[in-house]
């Protein structure tokens, strides 16, 4: 919908799939965790839609990372050599087929992914709802968009759940969406939710993770995202003239405690890719 930026989900430089050497120097499929070499997949919808801090954690843990950039028509690699998938964000919505029929390949890399292959999979904002779509839920417009540095409440099954382990019960992040699950996949485990959008957080399996909110944050990410036109406009849609600039204030006042979260939630995820 051109008036909001719907999703967000974790990884991403704008690099291809491809022998060209990585920018951090990490040598291509060669990363190793634990004792255990590791390789993720990130697929991205737009170039600005990365996964932020989260790429210096894994520059930090030497693991490697490709990412795909779906609407520029980048292809899907083979699954078989990656150890999970994570999914970023987009301004399009999982119904949006006819407008972006590489929706169709996504998801069913996404289906086998999590149901053929059990791989531990993180999807934010849009790979949130990828993931629902794609497994048997339903994603519906909201009635009013939910955008803002806002808190989400983790569920009794979230504070149980091993992804959340160390965090706090309640928690700010960024909220930047106008649609939400309506109807989770058969099986899903609701982990957090907000007064506005009941599904902040599921579950389905052991290792498949969406969110709806954003907790790969940096200093720049909001201006990053405000140099696309079409986001700032449905910003200052929803909040006003010059929300861009209050937001981003209001999100640097915040970001030693968004840092310290994404870092508890890529450790618990991490510990996924090493469990058997």
């Amino acid at each position: 919908m051109p008036w909001e930026k719907n999703s967000l989900a974790i990884i991403g430089n704008t690099e291809r799939i491809g022998p060209t050497p990585r920018a951090d120097g990490l040598a291509e499929g060669i990363g190793v965790v634990i004792g255990s070499i590791m390789r993720i997949l990130v697929f991205q919808h737009i170039p600005v839609e990365h996964p932020g801090i989260f790429r210096d954690f894994l520059a930090e843990d030497g693991i490697p990372w490709d990412a795909v950039e779906l609407d520029a028509r980048d292809r899907i690699p083979d699954l078989g050599g990656y150890d999970a998938l994570v999914v970023m964000g987009g301004p399009m919505d999982v119904w949006d087929e006819d407008e972006h029929p590489w929706l169709v390949a996504e998801k069913a890399a996404i289906r086998e992914a999590v149901t053929d292959r059990g791989m531990p999979f993180l999807g934010t904002c849009l790979g949130h709802q990828l993931l629902a779509d794609a497994l048997g839920g339903r994603v519906a417009p909201m009635v009013a968009p939910e955008v803002g540095i806002l808190e989400v409440e983790l569920t009794a099954d979230g504070e149980a759940d091993p992804l959340f382990k160390g965090l706090s019960p309640v928690s700010k992040c960024l909220q930047w969406h106008g649609s939400e699950i309506v109807e989770t996949p058969p099986g899903a485990h609701i982990l957090a939710r907000s007064p506005a959008c009941r599904v902040q957080a599921f579950r389905v399996g052991e290792k498949a993770y969406g969110l709806q909110y954003h907790v790969e944050l940096t200093a720049t990410t909001i201006t990053d995202w405000g140099e696309i036109r079409a986001y700032e406009e449905s910003l200052e849609k929803i909040l006003g003239p010059g929300a861009l600039g209050g937001l981003d204030a209001e999100a640097n006042r915040h970001m030693d405690e968004f840092a310290r979260d994404a870092r508890l939630l890529y450790d618990n995820f991490k510990c996924l890719l090493t469990a058997p």
